[in-house]
């Protein structure tokens, strides 16, 4: 499963990127917002030239037309090719978003269809042609159901019909989340810097190194010059 960054902070990129797991970021407008005195194309841009994978950039428009338009604007803003085959335009699961995915799909331009929450959704998008699928795993947990459970069902939607939508768990909230999303065969985990830190750690694994450290420095002391 790839890891992916949920975040449109160029320094919380910079640090993710050094621990060498991160292939591609998602953004969207409420990432954006955070990111104070920076226009939304100077930072996918510098985004994109950062990471190695995918870069998913949300139009805000609410009626297809507008979605494509916004969509084709995006994709125009660098003529390099590597640019254009990274750009992933994210897109919501409405009526409007899926006709847009549609014709986007056609185009050869990357999707990824987000604010999935049901099954049935995420079998709409794929039959829309989206690139990638987001089901919203934390916030189906917060409306009282299993997000997990609804997850499972999901990837047995898309893997029984034969869909090529990539499946990314979105709204990880926790490493329980992460490690969940891999089980259930996810293609992708897009998670906040803060959770996937909370990923690398274990108390069993400080503890473990402290032991090495006490026990290499008695190793030192016992292979030094008798006096």
């Amino acid at each position: 499963m790839q890891i992916f960054l949920d975040t449109a902070s160029i320094e919380e990129i910079k640090k993710a990127l050094s621990f060498g797991v991160v292939s591609g970021v998602t953004t969207n407008p409420t990432l954006m917002s955070k990111e104070s005195g920076a226009s939304f194309k100077d930072t996918i841009l510098k985004i994109a030239g950062m990471v190695p994978g995918p870069v998913s950039a949300e139009v805000t428009a609410h009626d297809a037309k507008g979605m494509i338009s916004q969509a084709m604007e995006i994709v125009e803003w660098s003529d390099s090719d590597d640019f254009r085959d990274r750009i992933t335009i994210k897109i919501p699961m409405t009526s409007e978003g899926t006709s847009a995915i549609k014709e986007l799909s056609s185009r050869g331009i990357s999707t990824n269809c987000t604010l999935i929450f049901t099954p049935v959704q995420a079998m709409l998008a794929c039959e829309a042609g989206a690139t990638f699928i987001s089901p919203f795993v934390g916030r189906i947990d917060d409306s009282g159901l299993d997000g997990m459970a609804v997850l499972k069902d999901i990837v047995s939607v898309v893997r029984t019909n034969g869909y090529v939508s990539q499946i990314i768990a979105a709204s990880i909230r926790h490493p329980a989340h992460v490690y969940g999303a891999a089980m259930l065969g996810c293609d992708i985990a897009t998670i906040p810097l803060v959770v996937l830190e909370q990923c690398f750690k274990n108390p069993l694994t400080d503890i473990g190194i402290r032991k090495f450290d006490e026990d290499w420095k008695k190793f030192q002391a016992s292979q030094a010059p008798k006096a």
